[in-house]
């Protein structure tokens, strides 16, 4: 089965461009659990212009599914992963003013900051995942690295999904049969929406996890949030 794993920093960003705790972050995330979601994916920036790490802590004891918190690995977030330990860590190579996480990791070239981070994280019994793209080298250095998981990113998937869903798909089909070949783990994430999920999950059945936010808390905005995540999770069924 995938799981869907619901990105909540839109609601922080929401609750911070007016200050207060409305919308309520921890609330919004038990409300996802309660009407379905399989897991809870944050983002603490430097900036903290969406989720704080108030919330990381606030979160941590109330999440009854999983706990997946990503980010560039710098020292203060590896020193607050550890203190949290959430089931799972994804590491994106963001720059600390990035809007969104818009690239993967060139893991031959990180290959030795990678493992040194991922041993670290592994040694806590913190599951691993690596924000990449489909190329297979870089599947492959990801695997080397002592990573649990690779996280595709599904942009490119997305842009060319509307034209032509098989050639679109193509790429990310060749790079999940690698990943499997390899003994990881496999989730994706970035513009997946109820248009293309589908599709995608029935030529990759054997994604571990899809990690959704924009589009699904856009999507609540029309048809609420509990017939938002029930549909997702239709995507993830058919």
């Amino acid at each position: 089965m995938t799981k869907l794993s619901v990105n909540i920093n839109k609601v922080a960003t929401l609750r911070n461009s007016r200050g207060g705790n409305v919308p309520n972050v921890v609330q919004v995330a038990k409300d996802c659990e309660r009407f379905g979601a399989d897991g809870i994916t944050i983002h603490p920036r430097p900036d903290e212009r969406h989720i704080t790490r108030k919330d990381v802590f606030d979160l941590r004891p109330i999440i009854t599914t999983e706990f997946n918190i990503e980010g560039y690995p710098s020292r203060d977030f590896i020193d607050l992963v550890l203190s949290v330990k959430p089931h799972q860590v994804t590491l994106v190579p963001d720059s600390p003013d990035q809007l969104t996480s818009n690239a993967g990791w060139n893991t031959k070239e990180h290959q030795a900051f990678l493992r040194e981070v991922l041993d670290e994280f592994n040694t806590a019994g913190i599951r691993t995942s690596v924000f990449i793209e489909t190329d297979k080298e870089m599947i492959e250095y990801a695997a080397k690295a002592g990573a649990d998981r690779v996280e595709l990113y599904t942009e490119p998937y997305a842009l060319n999904y509307p034209t032509d869903p098989a050639t679109a798909a193509a790429p990310f089909i060749e790079a999940a049969k690698l990943v499997k070949s390899l003994g990881m783990g496999l989730n994706a994430g970035h513009d997946l929406n109820l248009e293309n999920l589908n599709y995608l999950y029935n030529n990759i059945p054997w994604l571990d996890e899809v990690s959704i936010g924009h589009a699904l808390i856009s999507d609540a905005l029309y048809l609420g949030l509990e017939k938002t995540i029930q549909e997702y999770k239709k995507c993830l069924s058919e």
